[in-house]
């Protein structure tokens, strides 16, 4: 990608120009068959959508792998990323979030795109989801956004409980505060890869067989 400095150390960095922070008033489809729809922004405090342009970022990483794919978009907030999967040609999309405002707001912007079909929406806390779900669900792409004060041992399990839900090839990435450290390995989950932009992290986690150390 033009303009971004690839650092591997130790795995793959990708530090990306910072940009103004901005509101979230006027959140957008960024591309697919829902290009340009506005999508409702929440009105009260403490849910931190992800940004238009870290979220184009993302989808041009996942280009390859997005059409067909089963996503699960979890703490899916707004809605605005799985909704953007589904717009770039996911076959199906997995909404995991806990808060009741939430849910509605997600259900909100799914109806104002006109979607009646090819998602879920599970109203339970992340973990809980994770487990729960049918184990012969898998997904392809595993979408994770959770609040950036959620605690190390909360963020270590939820990563853990992400490894059997991925198809083999699968992916997860995980939007987090780039001051906040996260794990290189959690159960399954080995760290791929860094995207950084500004406050913000992707930290892309592929399935695999770590070594437990000494």
């Amino acid at each position: 990608m033009d303009g971004y400095i690839e650092r591997p150390i130790p795995q793959s960095i990708t530090r990306l120009p910072d940009y103004p922070i901005t509101r979230f008033r006027c959140m957008r489809v960024i591309a697919g068959s829902l290009k340009g729809r506005r999508l409702k922004a929440p009105d009260w405090p403490g849910l931190r959508p992800t940004s238009d342009r870290l979220r184009e970022t993302l989808f041009n990483v996942l280009a390859t792998r997005i059409d067909g794919a089963r996503v699960a978009d979890v703490y899916a907030g707004t809605g605005a990323v799985g909704i953007e999967a589904l717009s770039r040609g996911a076959r199906e999309v997995t909404f995991v979030e806990s808060d009741r405002r939430a849910q509605e707001l997600v259900a909100a912007n799914l109806a104002h795109c006109g979607l009646v079909t090819r998602y879920t929406i599970v109203r339970a806390a992340a973990l809980r989801a994770l487990e729960s779900i049918d184990k012969d669900v898998v997904f392809d792409i595993v979408l994770l956004d959770p609040p950036y004060a959620i605690t190390d041992a909360e963020l270590a399990d939820v990563l853990a409980a992400v490894g059997p839900r991925l198809a083999i090839g699968g992916l997860a990435v995980l939007e987090h505060a780039t001051r906040h450290p996260v794990p290189d390995i959690a159960g399954r989950l080995v760290r791929s890869r860094d995207l950084v932009s500004g406050d913000s992290t992707l930290t892309f986690y592929e399935a695999g067989n770590p070594v437990a150390g000494p």
